[in-house]
């Protein structure tokens, strides 16, 4: 499975799909595999509703993430890809709008404040557009990279790059997972040469 999630967040769809369908072959009941072929071939507005709020990415969302976070299933990211005619999952880029199928959810409004006494205030200055937030979740990255590492000893390439570049995503300034998610990629690049 981690095989075809690898290769769909890369925008390789036809080798997926072939892999796919030898699993649904093998195991009819393999409900992930099925949902997974379905999302390639199936209009993803009927797969996920016509009604959809706009989304602007922030750095550290993956689609997969994206998935869970809005749709409650990371299975339905090649669907989600889709719906906003993206054919590579991973070419995801911080600031770029998305429509994410469902309603918004509501903003908590922030607690009232004290009211303040009035105090002259200064000459406006020019406003310089505020920067989004990167939100850095080093544990949960950590916890990827074990697995990624993990995944890598025993010959999971593709499911090692996925995690890694997870964990990539979730701490961006973490040398070392960088340093492993570059390693990763090395070895699955040769690997892939000799076949």
């Amino acid at each position: 499975m981690d095989d075809a999630v690898a290769l769909l967040d890369q925008g390789q769809e036809g080798k997926a799909r072939k892999l796919l369908k030898q699993m649904v072959k093998r195991d009819p009941d393999d409900a992930a595999a099925v949902r997974l072929l379905e999302s390639l071939s199936a209009d993803p507005k009927q797969l996920l509703g016509n009604k959809s709020f706009s989304y602007r990415v922030h750095p550290g969302d993956t689609m997969m993430g994206l998935s869970e976070r809005f749709l409650g299933d990371r299975l339905n990211f090649y669907a989600l890809a889709r719906y906003n005619d993206l054919s590579v999952p991973s070419s995801l880029k911080s600031g770029q709008a998305l429509q994410i199928p469902g309603t918004a959810p509501k903003m908590v409004p922030r607690a009232a404040e004290k009211p303040r006494a009035a105090v002259a205030s200064p000459p406006p200055t020019p406003s310089v557009p505020a920067r989004a937030p990167v939100i850095v979740d080093r544990e949960r990255a950590g916890a990827l990279r074990g697995e990624g590492l993990a995944a890598l000893h025993q010959g999971e390439l593709a499911q090692a790059v996925v995690l890694l570049h997870e964990a990539s995503t979730l701490d961006p300034g973490n040398a070392a997972i960088k340093r492993d998610l570059d390693r990763a990629i090395r070895i699955r690049r040769s690997v892939k040469a000799r076949q």
